[in-house]
């Protein structure tokens, strides 16, 4: 009996690891957009479109090889309509909402832009509700209540004076949290079908390939980026992709989606106590209630309550 109690404490332990790396990459993204990275201070501030496109790009070409190696280059496709269905989620869910994720950070703070996109799960339920997958059940109106108030009270609509609300960066961090849910629902097909390292392989280039588009390189030369820049450019897509991705799903081998995502839910905490601690982006004592709101939305929406056959596409990190 001893041994089974202990056996989920090593996918705990990989999921609280994986969300304090997403918690120190969304500080590093401030600290970039600020020009107050540690050590560097001298460095021009870094635009969210670079930090964005750098963060897909060499994830995907330090993703590529390894998979290559590891399972035969042979084995690196998927079928023209998973390949179809990947570019969408790579393109209108990764680039997007990490580009709006990093503009909310840029614009606000931490703590705004991170709550602002953990909403996702509220868009989830209520676009399942609107298909038919889902009941309105008193949980689950609960939860987007919650969600809504705490949404009111982290932007500072509700006693926040003194709070400088920048319209741009909370349309943008709303704008993160749909992509944010795009991703979860048009992934939750893909991912029943194939390995979630080759979906994130895939996503990462489609991602990789629009943002050439949008950013080609003579534009990026132009740029004139220092060594020290890209150094960052390349730590920063390690410790806000690679490794928290693979210390993600080792939890959830040894986790029931649902217990993963409740653990998933200390990247906010860890996010905004880092940027308190390392960046003084102090809360306010209602800010702080409406952090207690969302996190407890989360955790109720994604909650089973045993009346639907049908189970809710599980929300998953990508910051």
């Amino acid at each position: 009996m001893s041994t089974e109690i202990r056996k989920p404490a090593p996918g705990y332990l990989y999921i609280a690891t994986a969300t304090f790396c997403w918690g120190v990459a969304a500080s590093l993204g401030r600290a970039a957009f600020t020009g107050r990275l540690p050590g560097l201070q001298g460095l021009r501030p870094i635009d969210p479109l670079i930090l964005s496109q750098s963060r897909a790009t060499f994830s995907f070409l330090v993703l590529l090889p390894v998979l290559g190696l590891l399972r035969g280059w042979r084995r690196l496709r998927l079928p023209a309509a998973d390949v179809r269905d990947t570019c969408l989620i790579g393109v209108l869910g990764v680039a997007a909402s990490n580009y709006f994720y990093y503009l909310a950070i840029q614009r606000t703070n931490v703590a705004t832009a991170i709550i602002v996109q953990y909403t996702a799960p509220i868009w989830v339920l209520l676009y399942a509700v609107a298909r038919g997958q889902q009941k309105p059940t008193r949980q689950r109106v609960g939860a987007v209540g919650l969600a809504v108030t705490g949404i009111a009270l982290v932007i500072g609509l509700f006693g926040g004076r003194g709070l400088r609300l920048d319209s741009v960066g909370l349309f943008a961090g709303l704008l993160a949290a749909f992509s944010f849910a795009f991703y979860n629902i048009g992934g939750h097909n893909v991912l029943a079908r194939h390995d979630r390292w080759m979906v994130l392989l895939f996503t990462t280039c489609s991602a990789s390939l629009f943002w050439l588009v949008v950013n080609p390189p003579w534009k990026i030369a132009a740029a004139h980026y220092s060594g020290e820049q890209w150094l960052f450019l390349l730590l920063f897509s390690l410790i806000s992709v690679l490794a928290p991705f693979s210390l993600y799903f080792a939890g959830l081998q040894r986790l029931e989606p649902t217990r993963a995502i409740v653990v998933s839910c200390l990247e906010p905490v860890f996010s905004i106590v880092i940027a308190a601690v390392a960046l003084g982006e102090i809360m306010r004592p209602l800010q702080v209630a409406g952090i207690v709101f969302v996190l407890a939305a989360i955790i109720v929406v994604q909650r089973p309550d045993g009346k639907s056959s049908e189970p809710m596409p599980l929300v998953e990190p990508i910051e």
